[in-house]
């Protein structure tokens, strides 16, 4: 289901402290792993060889989970590095959302496209968070029914293009079978819009959205932590986020954009499959 901002499990005012603790604290880790840039190497890999991990995601998911603690106890942490940290629980409890460097790839190679990705959770559903990019010295911030902001000032999604004219924004997978499939729903997505964009970090193509330096974005295999924060941005900036078929965002097909262009590339990524790696057995 493709949503909005809107609703409340805490209070707008406890939202916003939420989202700031957020955005100190990602700020903090940009500069840390901006500081470490140069130089740095691969440490391990995750789903295939292609897919890495340096020792700066470590460090940054480290420090992100200390200063998290520090100020809020008992807090539950959900990292792509560390796993899941489950707190003392309790009903109303949140639980953090962290990407430490997403676009690690781009890391890698010393390109500007990377993010610290921070959300909290309450109940099930994003509620705040904060998107760091230190190498364009930027820090989005996002609260629940309160809107979204780029460096504290507000943003607003502008009206969105027709298909045929809208700059879409895509990532692609690790695993060969699926890099193959995604080329296929390209070949027909391409025809059909103005051009395609691969930036390489979910969380800033997100991002992007919110401030009309993309007009849409689609991508398969996501999980929580790459989209978590950067769908709260651009949903309180008036962009819808869903996945095919009324579901909302998830690891099958992640897509958003503005309303009307949003209904008009989900319905050319339905029947390409592109919640899927391709017919089975081929």
């Amino acid at each position: 289901m493709a949503t909005t901002g809107g609703g409340a499990a805490e209070g707008v005012e406890e939202r916003r402290a939420l989202a700031e603790l957020a955005a100190g604290i990602a700020r903090e880790a940009g500069e840390l792993a901006a500081e470490g840039q140069e130089g740095i190497g691969v440490l391990a890999t995750k789903s295939t060889p292609t897919d890495v991990v340096t020792a700066m995601d470590q460090s940054s998911e480290e420090l992100i989970r200390e200063r998290l603690l520090t100020a809020r106890p008992g807090d539950a942490v959900l990292g792509e590095e560390g796993g899941e940290d489950a707190g003392a629980g309790g009903a109303g409890r949140v639980r953090w959302v962290v990407d430490p460097i997403d676009g690690t790839v781009n890391y890698l190679y010393g390109r500007e496209e990377w993010a610290v990705s921070i959300a909290a959770e309450v109940e099930g559903r994003v509620v705040a968070g904060a998107v760091a990019v230190p190498r364009r010295g930027q820090v989005y911030t996002a609260v629940l029914g309160g809107g979204s902001f780029l460096d504290g000032r507000p943003l607003q999604a502008p009206k969105p293009p027709s298909l045929e004219f809208a700059l879409v924004a895509t990532g692609f997978g690790y695993d060969p079978r699926r890099r193959a499939w995604q080329a296929e729903v390209l070949r027909t997505v391409l025809p059909r819009v103005r051009d395609i964009r691969r930036n390489g970090s979910a969380a800033v193509d997100l991002c992007s959205l919110a401030q009309g330096r993309a007009d849409c974005y689609y991508e398969r295999g996501l999980n929580q932590w790459d989209w978590a924060a950067g769908a709260l941005v651009a949903q309180e900036a008036g962009v819808l986020v869903g996945g095919l078929r009324g579901a909302p965002a998830n690891p099958d097909l992640t897509i958003a954009a503005g309303p009307g262009l949003f209904e008009e590339l989900h319905d050319l990524l339905e029947p390409l499959d592109a919640d899927t790696d391709g017919p089975a057995g081929g």
